[in-house]
């Protein structure tokens, strides 16, 4: 079972993205949930939504405590909670912002994780320029996806394609396809930095 816990506040679209991680998993035929949970439901206040994926049914409702990936949509809540409670030693992290891990006062964080699996994008600036809203979702879900593997780009666009339609639809499409390319290219200029340090060249 992979597990996913998204941090952010009310008006981002928090608990739109997780469930439209689940409907790109079960589009790919796999089992999925996606449930939020509400503190104070007004705009701005910090919300907590979750996604289960897996191969066989799911029985657990249960909030996710051991998150495989956290998707943080709000920097801003970084030092006001315990966000990586609980996150599993290989885990992921995905910040929603333009300054890296170290810069966001997460050197820590750095230091006994892997790094290829933390990884911050300008998600909001990719939506504001294809969507016209700083709105997080699509984009952190393509970049997910690239991040992880545990859903395809494909499965996201298919997931955007049925919850919207019009200009919000194609906007959401162009945003997630920029994330997603952006990881990509972020990966492999990581890995060109990796091997240029291991050998010398």
């Amino acid at each position: 079972m992979f597990q996913v816990r998204f941090h952010g506040r009310g008006g981002q679209g928090v608990v739109t993205a997780a469930e439209l991680l689940a409907a790109a998993a079960f589009s790919e035929g796999r089992y999925a949930q996606a449930f939020p949970s509400f503190g104070s439901e007004r705009m701005g206040a910090p919300v907590l939504s979750f996604c289960r994926i897996d191969r066989k049914p799911i029985r657990t409702r249960e909030p996710v405590t051991e998150p495989d990936a956290l998707v943080i949509q709000d920097p801003t809540l970084l030092h006001q909670a315990d966000l990586f409670a609980g996150l599993t030693a290989s885990g992921y992290v995905l910040i929603n912002a333009t300054r890296s891990f170290t810069q966001l006062g997460l050197a820590d964080l750095v230091a006994t994780r892997d790094s290829v699996r933390l990884l911050t994008i300008p998600a909001s600036s990719l939506a504001m320029s294809r969507l016209g809203r700083p709105l997080p979702g699509a984009p952190l879900l393509a970049a997910l996806a690239a991040l992880t593997g545990v859903v395809s780009l494909d499965g996201v666009l298919a997931a955007i394609d049925d919850r919207f339609t019009g200009q919000v639809a194609a906007g959401n499409t162009a945003a997630a396809v920029a994330a997603f390319d952006y990881v990509l290219a972020e990966r492999s200029e990581y890995g060109r930095a990796e091997r240029t340090e291991l050998t010398g060249a």
